[in-house]
């Protein structure tokens, strides 16, 4: 499928608000309405993330010559710094990447591990999420339970 395609077949569906959203029976769960509405969500956040990464590009492409060692200093963190955003919003774009491709195959919302609805307030606070808090909860306990014996 084309990316025309694509955006034709979302575009045509009227963009829904959150508060519709979440008055919505649980039987519509994951219809194209709430796809649609995730999906422009997941843009935008794309959108965002990408032109701030522009942003930082250009701050760490700039090169300074600066005599003094405090006032190098401070721009190597701020070059250190600008480095692990950029680093940890490539891996968000990612996510949403993946988040974006699963609402084509018609696997967002959905839990990865269990198959039960991650739920819309979950992917409202987290629109990437591929696992409901269920699991998440089970995964984090496991985590605290096996790090704390070692």
């Amino acid at each position: 499928m084309t990316e025309a395609k694509i955006k034709n077949r979302w575009d045509d569906i009227p963009l829904m608000t959150e508060k519709k959203l979440l008055r919505m029976a649980d039987k519509h769960y994951m219809n194209d309405e709430q796809l649609a509405f995730f999906r422009h969500k997941l843009l935008t956040m794309r959108e965002e993330l990408t032109s701030r990464t522009s942003e930082v590009k250009e701050r760490l492409h700039t090169n300074e010559s600066i005599a003094d060692p405090n006032d190098r200093a401070s721009l190597e963190e701020e070059h250190w710094l600008d480095l692990r955003l950029r680093e940890r919003e490539a891996y968000l774009i990612k996510k949403i990447d993946e988040s974006l491709q699963d609402i084509e195959n018609g696997d967002y919302g959905w839990c990865e591990q269990s198959g039960d609805p991650i739920g819309i307030p979950r992917l409202l606070a987290r629109p990437t999420a591929t696992v409901s808090i269920d699991v998440k909860n089970i995964s984090e306990h496991n985590e605290m339970h096996f790090s704390d014996n070692r």
